[in-house]
């Protein structure tokens, strides 16, 4: 039975954030959106429906900053009537390293802002999540700064590729479900 989506891309309005490690998870909307344009919602968040075999998505970024995504997000899954179940959220981890990528359900926030305003927003924190990894700065550079700069070269050569990976990932989760999902993309 097909069933609709709700898949967030976390990351912060504006150029100057637009490349940025932080906005990874709306790199990865961009890429399912297949050049289909978002449009304003009244939740605040710009949307984007596309169908994934018999699902539809609704691809969706906050117009406001990361750490006030929560309220958005939830006003969008009341409007839609999607449920917990189906809310995917994307977003930059500093654990993992660049050009890894895990799927998994639930969890802590791991002091990520934007998956605590929207814990905190939906009641839980039982929603899927793309966790796609950025690495650590090297040295001393406060991780702050860090997920607020742009990739490095050679991440950004690779970055398509990993993109297009996550952008898989997320398809399979919704066609497939977590487990398999899981086997075939954690990495």
């Amino acid at each position: 039975m097909a069933a609709r989506w709700l898949v967030i891309g976390l990351g912060n309005p504006g150029l100057e954030y637009e490349k940025t490690r932080h906005n990874i998870g709306q790199l990865l909307l961009a890429e399912l959106s297949d050049g289909n344009k978002f449009l304003a919602h009244k939740s605040r968040m710009e949307i984007c429906e596309v169908k994934s075999d018999s699902d539809t998505l609704v691809l969706a970024k906050s117009r406001g900053y990361m750490n006030e995504t929560g309220g958005p997000v939830k006003s969008l899954a009341d409007f839609y009537k999607i449920s917990l179940d189906h809310i995917i959220v994307a977003h930059d981890e500093l654990d993992l390293p660049f050009n890894s990528l895990r799927l998994k359900l639930g969890g802590g926030d791991n002091g990520h802002n934007g998956l605590k305003s929207l814990t905190s927003s939906l009641g839980s924190a039982d929603y899927y999540r793309i966790r796609m990894g950025i690495g650590r700065p090297q040295g001393q550079q406060d991780p702050a700064d860090f997920v607020l700069k742009q990739f490095a070269s050679a991440e950004k050569k690779a970055l398509p590729v990993f993109i297009s990976r996550c952008a898989d990932a997320a398809k399979a989760l919704v066609a497939d479900g977590l487990d398999k999902a899981q086997t075939n993309f954690n990495n």
